[in-house]
C-alpha cells in the first residue's frame, strides 16, 4: 500500500477532530462576556464566566496539538505531491 492514502486518512481524522474542537470552543465562547466584576451582586455571572474559562483552558492544549499535527500533515502531503511533480517533469 502506498503511503499517501494512509496520510490522507490520518489527515482527515485530525482535520475533522480539529473542526469539532473549534465548533465546541465556539459554542462555549458564545456566551462569554469580558466583564469586570466589582460587586457581589453579579456573583452568579462571575461563576459562570469562570466555568467558561476553565472549559476553554481544558481544550486549549488539544487545539494546539491538533492544529500542529494537521499543519504538519498538510505540509507533508503537499511536499509529497510536489516531489512527485518534480520527478515527473525533470527526470
Amino acid at each position: 500500500m502506498h503511503v499517501v492514502p494512509a496520510l490522507w486518512i490520518v489527515w482527515a481524522v485530525f482535520a475533522c477532530s480539529l473542526l469539532l474542537l473549534l465548533l465546541y470552543r465556539g459554542t462555549i465562547t458564545r456566551y462569554e462576556d469580558d466583564q469586570l466584576f466589582l460587586d457581589d451582586i453579579s456573583e452568579r455571572q462571575h461563576k459562570e464566566n469562570d466555568a467558561i474559562i476553565r472549559k476553554l483552558a481544558k481544550i486549549q492544549p488539544y487545539l494546539k496539538i491538533f492544529t500542529g499535527v494537521t499543519s504538519i500533515l498538510t505540509a507533508t502531503i503537499v511536499g509529497i505531491y510536489a516531489w512527485d511533480a518534480i520527478k515527473i517533469f525533470y527526470m
